[in-house]
């Protein structure tokens, strides 16, 4: 299942460089990915579980200038071994993928803080 998101770049997001600086595509992920979770989990998981980036493994392949939008893309090709929660992106515009990369979270127990093993019917819905 494949969740997408517009992001739109705005005159803070854009680097000395001219186009969105590495930062903002990383907040992007995370707002992607956030958006993701809210859109698919139960209201019981996202009231009782926090999600927390381990690891970015991320391709920039091409550049956003201020103005120009893109499409992210992100999905969980696979159900999640223990508490890693490997998820996909990338980043279109017009048919060209501009960033990509695997981001993999952990899941924690809201009220304890703890990290949490992520069970079949919390992945469930992300598999589809």
């Amino acid at each position: 299942m494949t969740f997408s998101q517009a992001f739109t770049a705005a005159p803070a997001d854009i680097d000395e460089l001219g186009h969105v600086n590495n930062a903002v595509w990383v907040r992007w992920i995370q707002d992607l990915s956030v958006a993701h979770w809210h859109a698919v989990a139960p209201d019981e998981h996202r009231d009782a579980f926090v999600w927390v980036v381990t690891r970015h493994a991320i391709d920039y392949r091409g550049n956003l200038a201020e103005g120009e939008t893109v499409t992210g893309e992100t999905w969980v090709p696979e159900a999640p071994r223990g508490a890693r929660f490997d998820r996909h992106f990338r980043f279109v515009k017009q048919g060209r993928v501009l960033v990509e990369g695997i981001t993999t979270w952990a899941m924690l127990d809201r009220a304890t803080g703890r990290l949490m093993r992520v069970r079949p019917e919390i992945a469930a819905p992300f598999l589809r």
